[in-house]
């Protein structure tokens, strides 16, 4: 449900290209040797971007995932709508675009709009960074969503897209929990595992799973081991420590590739997936495995 490839190939420059270039950790090659079924591609900005470019760096990204993601001989088909995703013919990859920060929106919802015609399918309101919208994660004021930050969720339960937890302050978080039909943690893992900020403690992870929402698992080692080396078992932990919690249902797969310095060994890149599918089997059952894998997704797709 997450990967920051759009973000890598504008700053590229056009120097890769998405079928292959081996520089980035989905790319169509990999998509394909890692069987995925639907990829979830990030319009990211740099927090360093000024704001009178924001919006301009937002629309070449989703230019790049219309001109460099899906022109692939029809194999990539995009999603424009969550309930498309049961009938995506065999032997094709669905690619969602999402949305991590509100940033290059500013106040204009029409911008919002304009990104949710334009196939957005999960808005994350904020990054790391306080918006307009709501307090990121490493705000030091720690609140919560504003009236806009509230009236933007409104507007995507309207719409039936996502809206993303991941980033959002702890106070953020749980004004989403009041407003959100459909919240989703696209690349979070468990706190108790791995004390990291931008993991979910075990209170957010029980209010996911009541909310009937998908969290999932992110594959950086920072988030996965205080040590910030972790190898698939590491990753495992956090699946059965949710799990453990009552969430054996709500488990997805998020990776943030593209978007990490490092990785867990053996999960470099998106066409490691049926590696990790193989170590998964050893601790559960192949009916839980492919809940993990595609199918709790698909049991909890807004309708």
């Amino acid at each position: 449900m997450h990967c920051d490839v759009l973000y890598k190939l504008q700053s590229s420059k056009g120097k890769w290209t998405f079928q292959d270039s081996p520089e980035l950790d989905v790319n169509f090659e990999r998509l394909i040797q890692g069987d995925i079924l639907l990829q979830g591609f990030a319009i990211f900005l740099d927090p360093d971007v000024p704001v009178e470019h924001k919006w301009k760096k937002a629309v070449e990204q989703s230019n790049i995932f219309k001109q460099h993601i899906l022109h692939r001989d029809g194999i990539i088909k995009p999603l424009k709508r969550w309930a498309d995703l049961p009938d995506l013919p065999e032997g094709k990859v669905a690619a969602a675009l999402t949305l991590e920060g509100v940033e290059p929106i500013g106040q204009d919802l029409d911008r919002l709009e304009q990104l949710l015609d334009g196939g957005v399918l999960s808005v994350g309101l904020t990054w790391n960074n306080a918006n307009l919208a709501a307090d990121g994660v490493e705000e030091p004021r720690g609140a919560g969503l504003t009236a806009f930050g509230k009236q933007i969720v409104k507007r995507l339960n309207e719409r039936k897209v996502l809206t993303d937890v991941s980033h959002l302050s702890i106070k953020s978080f749980w004004d989403v929990m009041e407003v959100a039909e459909f919240p989703i943690a696209s690349h979070s893992s468990a706190k108790s595992i791995c004390p990291h900020i931008r993991n979910l403690d075990d209170d957010q992870i029980r209010a996911m799973i009541e909310h009937n929402a998908m969290i999932h698992v992110i594959f950086h080692p920072l988030f996965t081991t205080p040590s910030g080396t972790a190898n698939m078992e590491d990753v495992i932990r956090h699946i059965d420590h949710i799990a453990e919690l009552g969430g054996i249902r709500n488990i997805g797969f998020g990776s943030d590739f593209d978007g990490i310095p490092s990785h867990v060994k053996g999960l470099e890149d998106a066409g490691k997936y049926q590696d990790f599918i193989v170590e998964l089997e050893k601790h559960f059952s192949k009916e839980e495995v492919a809940g993990f894998a595609h199918q709790n997704f698909l049991d909890h797709l807004p309708q």
